[in-house]
């Protein structure tokens, strides 16, 4: 079974250029730029800011991510309330990616292999605890969901978890490999 390549980020330190990172990372500036949608000019990034450098092959197994073809309207009603308490304050691409993280757990050997047992799983997600998850999804955290379940979930980088380091408490993630970094969120494999 072939497995891509990871995508991992880049903290830009003093001196960098996208172009020398591309070239210091064997990637083109055309990569890198659709791996970073978040860096809207070239010529400005920033020393500390995170940038995703892809692998040169993102090609994934069928088995690994194998499309969720059929999701009830009470799971993507689900989804979009664990979007709406998870990412309501993240950009659209992030609310996109932690729904992306909720249906690679579903296909991993590692986690339950339903929508509802994955977000329901003991620890899994905040808004579950605190009840966050209750609420009702707004229309943007639902047109993610939509997206999501469309997405080529084989140029998701394999992201199986998400945090946001600022406020997590835990930092058994720290060690994991960064997939890519998005608003406050940092996704992990």
């Amino acid at each position: 079974m072939l497995i891509a390549p990871p995508a991992f980020a880049y903290e830009v330190k003093s001196g960098d250029t996208v172009s020398k990172i591309a070239e210091e990372h064997r990637v083109t500036l055309y990569e890198l730029s659709r791996a970073n949608p978040q860096i809207k000019n070239v010529n400005l990034i920033y020393v500390g800011q995170n940038i995703v450098i892809p692998g040169k092959n993102e090609r994934a197994t069928e088995e690994k991510y194998k499309p969720i073809t059929h999701v009830a309207p009470h799971e993507k009603d689900l989804l979009a309330r664990l979007v709406r308490a998870e990412a309501k304050v993240e950009p659209y691409a992030g609310k996109v990616a932690v729904v992306i993280v909720v249906l690679n757990q579903v296909n991993d050997p590692q986690f339950p292999n339903s929508i509802k047992e994955v977000i329901y799983q003991p620890g899994q997600f905040t808004p579950v605890s605190n009840g966050a998850i209750n609420q009702p999804a707004d229309i943007e955290s639902i047109k993610a969901v939509e997206e999501a379940l469309a997405y080529d979930r084989s140029k998701g980088y394999g992201s199986l978890f998400f945090y946001n380091p600022k406020t997590s408490h835990s930092r058994w993630l720290d060690s994991r490999p960064t997939t890519i970094v998005i608003g406050n969120h940092v996704f992990k494999k």
